[in-house]
């Protein structure tokens, strides 16, 4: 894991990644790291399930040739 450092959080949430990562056989930072990506891919996948706007649809139809 290189280097570290210490992060606030409540009991209970570490007690429920503690357990996630138990469940999971994975270290507590991969744990943290993989939910950290879950939650980017999650907003990505929002972001592009949004309508496009008029001139993000101009674009893409625009000839490049």
């Amino acid at each position: 894991m290189g280097e570290s450092t210490t992060i606030r959080i409540s009991r209970v949430t570490h007690a429920s990644v503690t357990r996630l990562a138990t469940e999971r056989h994975e270290t507590i930072d991969e744990t943290v790291s993989r939910a950290i990506r879950a939650l980017r891919q999650d907003t990505m996948g929002r972001d592009l399930a949004t309508e496009l706007t008029d001139d993000e649809a101009a674009w893409l139809d625009t000839d490049a040739g």
